[in-house]
C-alpha cells in the first residue's frame, strides 16, 4: 500500500529445518481439555516467553505476551498476510465499503464453530464488537477506543448490525482509513464466543474461546498456558500441524536461553545480543529481523516537573541516546530519531529530536531547580527492549547523575507495571510499542489516546488531536503521510517522548522446528509449525 515502504529486509515467515534434542521432549502431552496423555517429542512445541499474559480476552488486554497466545486461539474478520500488514479475508470472506467510506458490509464464512460448539454468525460478531462500544465498554478495555473509536466524539464505529445470519454491516461516525487494518488486529478485534461470554460474565481472560486453529486447555499462573489443536477447525489452509502448544513463562533471559539449549523450550524470545553466541554454540539458530517497534522514555506531561516543555528538553539533553543504544543493544537495535520504524512511512531521518548536550543540560536543569525525579519502569525484557526497563532506566540514571539530577527508580514486573502506569504518580516512565497493523496512525495515535495505559505521557494537545483526526479521514498516499509527519515533528518539538531505539525482532529456536511465523506485529503464529524427531 502507498503508506508503506516495501519491507525488503524482513523475513517474517520462518522456514527452518532442524530439530529439538531428546532433552526437549516433554513427557506428557495434551490430548483433551484439561487432560494429558503420553505422546512423542514431535507432538508438542514449547515457546518460552518472559512473562504471563495479562489475560486471554482480547477486549481486556493490551500487551504482547497476551497477543502471542491469543492469536492462536482467536480469529478476526480480516487478517494480515504472513509477511506484511496487507489485508486478507478471514472470518469475513469478502467486504464492501460505501462510496462515502462510512459503511462496511462484510460477508461471513459459513459452517464455522467456536471451540465450545457455538455457531459463528453475524449475531456473534455483533455481540463481540458491541461490548466494546459505548455505552457498554468499560475502563478495563484498553484497546476499545483505539480500535473502534468513540462515536460520541464523532469518530469510530456508530452501529453494528446483523443484516442476516452471514452478513454484518458496520457504520462509522466518520471515515477511517485504517479501519480495515484495525479489524485484523489481535487486540480488541478477535471474535469471541457469545456463549462463553454469557457463561463467564462477559470476561474471557481465564476462559478464552474463539474459532482459531488452537483451543485453550489450561493456564498455570507463573508457569505456562497449554493449547491443543482444534480438530474441527474450519480453514484447511491454517489447520494446526502440531498437536499441542505450550507457552512457558521464564522471566530471566539467561534462564530462557538455558531452557532452549537444554531442550526444555523449542523457541524463545526476549533475548539480547549477549546470548547470541551461547545460542548458536549450542547448535540452535537465531531469528534476526527488523522490527516494527519503538522503545522510548515518556515524560509525564501532567507532573509538577515535566508539565514544562523546557524541563523536558533540558532532561533530554542529558541523555546520549546513540552511545546508550550501542552499549546496551549492540548490533541488534538502532538509535531512534523518530517515533516511526525506519522502513515505514512517514519516517523522516530529518525529524529533529532534542540533541545531546550535557553541559547545557546541567545549566538548564539547575536553573529550573530540578534536582530529582521519580521514575517507574519494568523488569521484564520486551520485544522493543530486550534488556528490560530497569537496565535502561539505570543507564539513564547514570547520565543524569553526571548533570546533578537524582533519578529515583521503582521497578515492577511487567504485569504489575501495566497497572502502575495508570495509578502511580511518576515524572518519567519507560515504555515501548510494537505496531499492530502497519499504519502510521497506530503509532502516532498513542499520543492522542485518552487511555493512560496507551498514552503514558498523558499528552493532551488539541492541535495534535486535530491532526490525528485529519489523518484518519485522509486516503492513503503522500498527503496522509505528510499529516503524520507533522505529528512526528510536533511530538519532537514538544519533547513528549525521548525516543531510544528500534529493536530487531530476535528469537532463538531449535533448528528442527520449521514454518513458524513471527509477524511484523510481534505475534507468533504456530499453526503451521512442525518439529521433526
Amino acid at each position: 500500500m502507498d503508506s508503506l515502504k516495501p519491507v525488503v529486509s524482513r523475513r517474517k515467515f520462518v522456514e527452518i529445518f532442524g530439530a529439538v534434542s531428546a532433552m526437549g521432549a516433554t513427557s506428557m502431552f495434551v490430548s483433551g481439555c484439561g487432560s494429558t496423555s503420553s505422546g512423542s517429542a514431535t507432538d508438542t512445541i514449547t515457546f518460552g516467553q518472559g512473562a504471563d499474559p495479562r489475560g486471554l480476552d482480547p477486549a481486556y488486554v493490551d500487551d504482547g505476551e497476551s497477543a502471542k497466545i491469543m492469536c492462536n486461539i482467536y480469529e478476526t474478520l480480516l487478517c494480515y498476510d504472513k509477511s506484511s500488514c496487507d489485508i486478507k479475508p478471514c472470518l469475513a470472506k469478502e467486504y464492501k465499503i460505501s462510496d462515502d467510506g462510512l459503511t462496511y458490509t462484510l460477508t461471513l464464512e459459513q459452517g464455522v464453530k467456536f471451540h465450545d460448539g457455538t455457531d459463528f454468525n453475524a449475531a456473534a460478531v455483533k455481540k463481540s464488537i458491541e461490548r466494546q462500544l459505548e455505552p457498554n465498554r468499560n475502563d478495563d478495555m484498553p484497546y476499545a477506543s483505539f480500535v473502534f473509536g468513540t462515536a460520541s466524539k464523532g469518530d469510530g464505529v456508530k452501529t453494528v448490525e446483523a443484516t442476516d445470519d452471514h452478513t454484518v454491516t458496520i457504520t462509522l461516525a466518520a471515515a477511517s482509513t485504517p479501519f480495515l487494518k484495525n479489524l485484523a488486529m489481535v487486540l480488541a478485534s478477535p471474535i469471541v464466543s457469545p456463549t462463553a461470554l454469557d457463561k463467564n460474565n462477559g470476561n474471557l481472560n481465564e476462559a478464552p474461546c474463539g474459532t482459531g486453529p488452537y483451543s485453550f486447555v489450561s493456564w498455570s499462573k507463573g508457569q505456562n498456558v497449554v493449547l491443543k489443536a482444534n480438530d474441527s477447525y474450519w480453514n484447511s489452509d491454517k489447520k494446526a500441524k502440531t498437536k499441542n502448544v505450550i507457552f512457558k513463562f521464564i522471566s530471566e533471559n539467561a534462564s530462557r536461553v538455558t531452557a532452549l539449549n537444554n531442550g526444555e523450550c523449542d523457541i524463545i524470545d526476549g533475548i539480547d545480543d549477549t546470548v547470541v553466541d551461547t545460542i548458536k554454540n549450542a547448535g540452535n539458530s537465531l531469528f534476526d529481523e527488523d522490527g516494527m517497534n519503538i522503545n522510548y522514555m515518556a515524560y509525564n506531561t501532567t507532573s509538577s516537573i515535566f508539565s514544562d516543555v523546557n524541563a523536558r528538553r533540558a532532561f533530554s539533553k542529558a541523555v546520549d541516546v546513540a552511545t546508550l543504544v550501542k552499549s546496551l543493544y549492540g548490533d541488534y537495535a538502532s538509535a531512534a530519531t523518530s517515533v516511526m520504524p525506519l522502513w515505514m512511512a512517514p519516517y523522516d531521518k530529518d525529524v529533529a529530536q532534542v540533541a545531546y548536550d550535557a553541559d547545557a543540560a546541567k545549566k538548564e536543569l539547575a536553573a529550573l531547580n530540578i534536582t530529582q525525579v521519580k521514575c517507574i519502569t519494568y523488569s521484564n525484557p520486551r520485544p522493543y527492549n530486550t534488556k528490560g526497563g530497569q537496565v535502561l532506566a539505570e543507564a539513564i540514571q547514570g547520565m543524569l547523575d553526571k548533570v546533578g539530577v537524582k533519578v529515583n527508580i521503582d521497578t515492577y514486573d511487567w504485569t504489575t507495571y501495566k497497572t502502575k502506569v495508570q495509578t502511580e504518580a511518576y515524572d518519567i516512565c519507560f515504555y515501548g510499542w510494537t505496531g499492530d497493523n502497519g499504519d502510521p496512525d497506530n503509532f502516532m495515535n498513542l499520543l492522542a489516546d485518552s487511555n493512560v495505559s496507551m498514552n503514558v505521557a498523558r499528552y493532551d494537545n488539541s492541535a495534535y488531536k486535530a491532526l490525528i483526526a485529519e489523518g484518519l479521514a485522509t486516503p492513503e498516499g503522500d498527503a496522509r503521510n505528510d499529516i503524520y509527519l507533522q505529528c512526528e515533528k510536533m511530538v519532537a518539538d514538544q519533547a513528549v517522548w525521548l525516543p531510544i531505539s528500534h529493536s530487531k525482532d530476535l528469537a532463538g529456536y531449535n533448528p528442527k522446528v520449521k514454518d513458524f511465523v513471527i509477524h511484523p506485529t510481534g505475534v507468533v503464529w504456530l499453526w503451521g509449525a512442525t518439529k521433526s524427531a
